[in-house]
Parts: C-alpha cells; structure tokens; sequence
C-alpha cells in the first residue's frame, strides 16, 4: 500500500513596516519571520509561538492541520492590542 507523501509546509511571515534599516530574521523548523519594524516583528513572532503551541495542543502538525483551521489559530494567537 502506497502512502500519500508528506505535504511541505512552512509558516512565512514578512513585514513591511521596517524604516530604521535594521534586517531581522527569526527562524524555527516550521516557521521564519521576515523584516518588520522591532515591534512587528516582536508581535509576528509571538503569533507564530503560540500558534504552534495550539496546534501541538490539539495534537496537530502545520503539515495535517487545514487551512481554515490554521487561519483561525493564527487569529487567535494574534497579539491584541
């Protein structure tokens, strides 16, 4: 019996809000954050944790999870003002 391959995924998330010249670069296993100023950058960042601590919670990979699902992680896990 064959299995399906694996599907790539990698969370990307890219600011453009950077004005002071500084190149930031964060980046894990499943996921790189790309320029921003320091605070976007931060709050990226924060996002991208806790959303893969909400799907390791919920016994999920980025590689099984849908994209729905995904999108509404992300929301949630989005620092609020």
């Amino acid at each position: 019996m064959d299995q399906a391959p694996q599907r790539k995924a990698h969370l990307l998330g890219l600011g453009l809000d950077n004005e002071d010249g500084h190149k930031r670069i964060t980046r894990a296993e499943d996921f790189s954050i790309v320029g921003g100023s320091r605070e976007t950058h931060e709050r990226m960042t924060e996002t991208a944790v806790k959303t893969f601590e909400e799907l390791k919670n919920r016994g999920k990979t980025i590689h099984r999870v849908d994209p729905r699902e995904l999108a509404e992680i992300v929301h949630k896990s989005a620092p609020r003002d």
